[in-house]
């Protein structure tokens, strides 16, 4: 059951101003499942394939597979959102498919990504389907250990390479953030990782396990560490919104905490859309496929801050929340905005 703290605070005009694209179009979602999972499997195989001519085609190969990979992901969210299909059976069932898939527990991550959407930007409700943030003095209040494990998993290395990869591989096996009382959500996570199971002993027995791993690996670290850079880029830019619960709105926290991310016409299609962030992050009932019409019909969301695969680069160089300053800043601006801690 929701609490308050998963509710949106008053949220209202905007979110009303784009309910009308919030109607999935069924015919569009079976065509978006048809060109993501059929090109999947079709590269899956191919990869198989070339494992005989040279393992440098298997990992160009790989680079596709993990785009129709990221589409596959952007399938299970909006089902996770109750956006992709009118029928709730639908979502489900497409999720969980999708989920083996991508690894990702379908019950247990729609619980913890609906806390996301509910908290994005509140100070006082982080921890849950987020990147780990936290603020100058909070940094400042933390000892030599617990400093270094921050700058650790701030660096590039770790959060885009390693940390995606243990994540996706690892944690999504372990009900660490989920609470006891979540039983159904407990229960996804056991029952993905059978589903997960019987399919890698499957293919290892109808292909050899070495070959499957050379094949597998490769598409999921990348897809993994896409889809964290995804993410990233959309939520922790320098003037991206975080206040304390009592300062905090839903709708402003949409808009100005949410980034669009402007991909080129290809990399947009594998992305399924989730560069309109900040539409997504306002309904995030409107289905992937809607959010460009949403954009394009409102002037009102060209506001946004927007990034290209050029200036979003400098992102990677924010690690804190400045609560004083009302932005985040990088390790290295601390001596000159807290001169004492220097």
């Amino acid at each position: 059951m929701a609490t308050s703290s998963d509710m949106p605070k008053k949220a209202g005009h905007f979110v009303r101003q784009v309910a009308k694209y919030q109607s999935p179009l069924n015919w569009r979602s079976i065509w978006q499942i048809i060109n993501s999972f059929v090109p999947f499997f079709v590269i899956w195989v191919l990869m198989y394939f070339s494992l005989s001519i040279s393992y440098w085609l298997t990992l160009g190969l790989a680079l596709f597979a993990a785009g129709f990979l990221t589409r596959i992901f952007i399938i299970q969210h909006d089902c996770g959102h109750q956006s992709f299909f009118a029928s709730r059976r639908a979502n489900d069932f497409v999720g969980m498919i999708a989920s083996v898939i991508t690894l990702t527990p379908y019950e247990a991550w729609r619980r913890s990504h609906a806390k996301h959407h509910a908290n994005s930007g509140d100070l006082d409700f982080r921890g849950f389907g987020d990147v780990d943030t936290i603020t100058v003095d909070e940094y400042l209040a933390l000892d030599f250990v617990g400093r270094v494990k921050y700058r650790a998993m701030r660096n590039p290395f770790v959060l885009f390479v390693v940390g995606p990869a243990i994540m996706f591989i690892i944690l999504h096996r372990i009900p660490i953030k989920v609470k006891k009382e979540w039983k159904k959500e407990r229960r996804s996570i056991a029952m993905t990782n059978l589903a997960i199971a019987v399919v890698v002993i499957a293919m290892g027995l109808l292909i050899g396990f070495r070959e499957f791993f050379m094949i597998q690996l490769p598409i999921t670290i990348i897809s993994s560490s896409l889809g964290v850079w995804l993410f990233y880029i959309q939520h922790q830019f320098e003037d991206t919104y975080w206040r304390r619960h009592k300062e905090w709105e839903y709708e402003t926290a949409a808009l100005e905490g949410s980034s669009y991310y402007k991909l080129p016409k290809l990399l947009q299609w594998f992305t399924g859309n989730i560069g309109f962030h900040h539409i997504h992050h306002l309904n995030p009932k409107i289905p992937n496929y809607r959010l460009e019409e949403a954009y394009e019909e409102n002037d009102f969301l060209r506001d946004a801050t927007t990034f290209t695969l050029w200036t979003s680069i400098k992102v990677v160089f924010f690690h804190l929340w400045d609560e004083q300053q009302q932005k985040m800043v990088s390790f290295w601006d601390l001596p000159k905005i807290r001169p004492q801690s220097a």
